[in-house]
């Protein structure tokens, strides 16, 4: 079990995320071209991700098994060189490819 909850860290990235300035963010630059990297499938889930879904939502969700998702969460944390899925949930925020949702 997750030290902290997959949906309790989204609201936690959401609001930081929200409540930082936008301008001149070179971070938001550098993890967009991370992003890039990434297949439409390991986008795809790293959305998925970063709205706080475990591996196995993620497998019901886009019909695949758990293991095929715990397969595709490695390489794109070796590719983000991400350490946990928090770091993940950061990059995917500060790429633009998820916003935080309004309340």
């Amino acid at each position: 079990m997750p030290l902290i909850q997959p949906s309790v860290m989204r609201r936690l990235v959401e609001t930081f995320v929200a409540s930082r300035p936008r301008a001149g963010m070179p971070k938001g630059s550098h993890a967009r071209e991370a992003i890039r990297s990434l297949t439409d499938r390991e986008r795809e889930i790293l959305t998925l991700v970063a709205r706080g879904l475990t591996n196995e939502e993620i497998a019901g969700e886009l019909i695949i098994s758990p293991a095929t998702v715990k397969t595709h969460v490695a390489r794109i944390m070796g590719k983000l060189d991400a350490h946990d899925r928090a770091q993940l949930v950061v990059c995917a925020y500060e790429s633009g490819l998820v916003s935080p949702r309004a309340n």
